[in-house]
């Protein structure tokens, strides 16, 4: 590829309305352009690196034995009112009409469709186990798109879908898909986790993430330096550490004027936070036997946790009868405590409100809690003597220096981009949708299916958090939109500097080389600048002063201690040299 035929449009200063350092470069390379909130047009520099990105999942893929499909973008509304979604999913499911007032989507995901699918074409087990996937353009109508392609509304995405006959056949075909995905990942040169994860909206019942590590992450991921334990924040078990002691004080409700904190509160008494216990308060709608809200006003439970811990809601939603549960709203709980948030408690509530403490507050004594009085709290709080033994749940987040639940060392926590999803779904789509097949007795059985999400476009995004500096993108070399570029100076100028550049561009191609010559003939600076802004991993430069003493010039985009030292180079030796380091920065990845 030669620049001149090419088509590059760089900036200089970061687009106003760029939220993180992925956005912000993408733009300024020229390799989006925006349309509209959360919809890009991928221009000819960010496609070939959307493409290399394709082209290795492909390939994993198929070295998977997985089967590539093509399903329509646009999907008719009576799959998702047949499994149940089509209320669930909510208002990032993008709905139109046609001209004929029927109702259809813009697929989001494509469960229902090949469930379909499914069910029409496999009815023997002689056909199973089978997994069909696709690299497709998705649409979820975020509220707020933001973080450039990392939370778009239109986005490229790989999702696959196995079907099996049976369980064991399914986790199989599960842990199939999850090395196909460290492989996929290690490739991509990206620092990464697969962490255990909530299943969500889609369903399940085994789920893992895929995680690149990078600071400006949106999800928070435990685990264990000491172990291969990695898990989302929300899903890591907080492990019951301590035993109860005996009291030490008599209950005493004592003046907190204005302190509705925690923190606030242990400052007055010069106590540590972790001495106080935080009360939240969850609704549950009150529901007949058809499952429908009845209208009356929702029952309410409180939740305790530590002062210095926070209340998980995903887990506390996984609690018998709180599968639907919700934050309170004021008006509740002051129906419920006779007193606002700020000074609730668990001592003296009425026996209709369900308390639930978190494991550290069961094993807690002499604590401090509100007294539900505005401006009053309690201390010398204990179980059993001043109120009832309560139900214990892990109902927290964990925090740094948590024991790891396999025991096998203290958790840390870091911030995470998920760039890829796997479920075991068993038969909750199959079941709604009747997928079943006959079995080697004659009998119909259902088929358990499982579903793999990769964010093609995403990964762009992620790669570009975990590996920038202030001067641009460091592609890891197998996603760059180019392994080399050559940079001649004064190209149209000189018939030397033309004559070594367009020789080496001919020997490196002839190589397999994916190479670009810059031959705009731009000044040294701004050609420099630009590709070190859009990251090519390797950069030669072929300038008069240099060929005279028979050098070219070689920069690395990465230093690593593997890499070709920088510096001078002979102009004979320049191709040869090239290709081995590409190609050990290549064997780095995959290795």
């Amino acid at each position: 590829m030669r620049a001149s035929q090419f088509f590059l449009n760089t900036l200089k200063e970061n687009p106003a309305d760029a939220d993180v350092v992925s956005q912000q470069l993408m733009m300024r390379s020229g390799m989006i352009k925006k349309l509209a909130g959360g919809i890009y047009t991928y221009m000819p520099v960010g496609l070939r690196s959307v493409r290399k990105v394709e082209a290795i999942i492909r390939e994993e893929m198929n070295r998977a034995c997985a089967v590539e499909v093509l399903m329509p973008a646009v999907q008719p509304a009576e799959l998702w009112q047949e499994s149940g979604r089509w209320e669930k999913y909510g208002p990032e499911l993008l709905r139109l009409k046609d001209r004929h007032q029927r109702e259809f989507v813009i697929g989001p995901t494509h469960e229902e469709v090949i469930t379909d699918v499914a069910r029409r074409e496999i009815k023997s087990y002689r056909q199973l186990p089978v997994n069909f996937y696709q690299i497709q353009t998705k649409f979820r109508d975020e509220i707020r798109p933001r973080f450039g392609v990392m939370r778009g509304r239109e986005f490229v995405m790989k999702d696959a879908y196995s079907f099996d006959r049976n369980m064991e056949a399914a986790l199989k075909s599960y842990d199939t898909m999850f090395d196909a995905y460290q492989r996929i990942f290690s490739r991509m040169g990206l620092v990464y986790r697969a962490v255990a994860a909530d299943t969500g909206s889609i369903g399940g019942t085994r789920s893992h993430e895929f995680h690149v590590i990078a600071d400006t992450g949106e999800d928070a991921i435990a685990y264990c330096p000491d172990s291969d334990f990695a898990a989302n924040v929300e899903l890591a078990e907080a492990v019951a550490v301590g035993q109860r002691q005996a009291p030490g004080s008599t209950l005493e409700k004592f003046p907190t004027p204005g302190l509705s904190k925690c923190e606030d509160v242990a400052s007055l008494l010069n106590r540590p936070l972790s001495d106080t216990v935080k009360a939240v308060v969850f609704a549950v709608e009150d529901k007949d036997e058809a499952g429908k809200p009845t209208g009356k006003p929702a029952a309410v439970v409180l939740v305790l946790v530590r002062g210095d811990h926070e209340a998980n809601e995903i887990k506390v939603g996984k609690l018998a009868g709180l599968a639907d549960c919700r934050m309170a709203t004021e008006e509740e709980i002051v129906r419920a405590f006779n007193c606002a948030p700020g000074s609730l408690g668990p001592v003296g509530v009425s026996a209709a409100v369900r308390v639930v403490a978190d494991r550290a507050v069961s094993v807690m004594s002499d604590f401090i809690c509100g007294a539900n009085e505005k401006d009053a709290h309690l201390y010398g709080v204990n179980w059993g003597r001043d109120l009832p033994e309560p139900e214990v749940a892990d109902v927290r987040n964990v925090v740094e220096g948590d024991p790891s639940p396999d025991g096998k060392g203290s958790l840390a926590l870091c911030r995470g981009i998920e760039v890829g999803h796997v479920f075991y779904l068993g038969t909750k789509y199959s079941e709604a949708l009747n997928a079943t097949f006959l079995e080697e007795n004659g009998k119909p059985a259902v088929m358990e299916m499982g579903c793999y999400g990769i964010g093609v476009t995403r990964i762009l995004g992620a790669a570009i958090e975990q590996n920038h500096d202030e001067k641009g993108m460091i592609w890891p070399i197998s996603i760059a939109p180019f392994e080399v570029v050559l940079c001649p100076i004064a190209y149209r100028r000189s018939e030397e500097v033309r004559q070594a550049a367009d020789t080496l561009y001919a020997d490196l191609k002839k190589a397999g080389i994916d190479v670009i010559l810059d031959d705009r003939d731009e000044r040294p600076g701004a050609m420099f600048a630009d590709w070190e802004l859009i990251g090519a991993p390797f950069r030669l430069t072929i300038g008069d002063r240099g060929l005279k003493e028979g050098f070219v010039e070689f920069q690395a985009r990465r230093s690593t201690p593997d890499a070709t030292d920088d510096g001078k180079w002979l102009l004979a030796d320049a191709a040869a040299r090239l290709i081995a380091a590409v190609e050990a920065a290549k064997a780095g990845l995959l290795g």
